[in-house]
């Protein structure tokens, strides 16, 4: 299969690529947005110091065998920063006072410094006490869809390709999206509410990094694709098993930790960006 090292920014059109002319053929005049190579495949891996200067401009770049989009058969996403814009937890902590406290822990957590589970456990006990309708606030007027995702969306419906959200955040936001977006299947953790009050526990098990790459696996399975038929997106440590599972990971506006561990990564652009990947 041939394959394409795939430019992508938003001032592409200016950016003067001098080193990467030493290892590939560029045109005389880069286009706006994107651009699309055919490389040897004796490549194997962008030489760095061509990574060096595509990180200099802010461009996103991918080597890749060419693939038509129809190819796949399974899309699984993260939520929180990811198909939507914010951390949900977060925003539910701002309503209550408590969000440098909470944010603080979610940033530790989405870097890999500490325990995902533990993390969010602690995290929901702060919010113990608090009223359910804080919930509702942050949907109806925080949430907002990460740029291109609903058009990403609808291309997948467009050719029969199945989407799973698959989340360390909660159902109350998942099962909403599910709903609003037509997707195939939604997962994450459920808030504990009593009284229309946050107790400050989770029920059940902790959709936690092995959860995802199980969830990921296991609908593969049920579809019966290949491992090369499955798009992962995620920003987080804990997205990198489900990443590494999938043929294709892509690290999405993503931590440090989450980039070095995936050959793919969108950092300046939306959802647009991912579906450019493929033909």
């Amino acid at each position: 299969m041939s394959q394409s090292l795939i430019l992508q920014s938003p001032h592409l059109a200016s950016a003067q690529l001098l080193i990467s002319e030493h290892y590939f053929d560029l045109p005389d005049t880069l286009p706006d947005t994107v651009l699309r190579l055919s490389v040897n495949h004796d490549y194997e891996r962008v030489p760095a110091a061509a990574a060096a200067e595509f990180s200099h401009h802010k461009i996103d770049y991918a080597l890749l065998p060419d693939t038509p989009f129809s190819a796949l058969k399974l899309v699984v996403s993260d939520m929180d920063s990811t198909l939507i814009t914010i951390e949900c937890i977060d925003e539910i902590a701002a309503s209550a006072g408590l969000k440098d406290q909470i944010a603080e822990i979610t940033e530790r957590a989405m870097q890999g410094e500490l325990d995902f589970e533990q993390s969010l456990r602690h995290r929901v006990a702060l919010l113990q006490g608090q009223p359910e309708n804080r919930l509702a606030e942050v949907y109806e007027h925080k949430l907002q869809l990460a740029q291109g995702a609903e058009e990403f969306i609808r291309d997948c419906h467009a050719h029969g390709i199945k989407f799973l959200l698959v989340s360390g955040g909660f159902t109350y936001f998942t099962d909403r999206l599910k709903t609003r977006l037509g997707l195939d299947w939604a997962f994450a953790n459920q808030l504990e509410i009593v009284d229309g009050k946050l107790t400050g526990k989770v029920l059940g098990s902790v959709i936690d990094a092995q959860a995802k790459a199980d969830l990921l696996n296991q609908h593969r399975q049920a579809l019966g694709a290949t491992r090369e038929q499955v798009l992962a997106i995620g920003d987080g440590a804990n997205d990198i098993p489900m990443l590494q599972a999938a043929g294709f990971g892509v690290a999405y506006h993503a931590k440090p930790k989450t980039q070095a561990a995936v050959s793919i990564a969108i950092s300046h652009h939306g959802w647009e960006a991912v579906r450019r990947l493929f033909t």
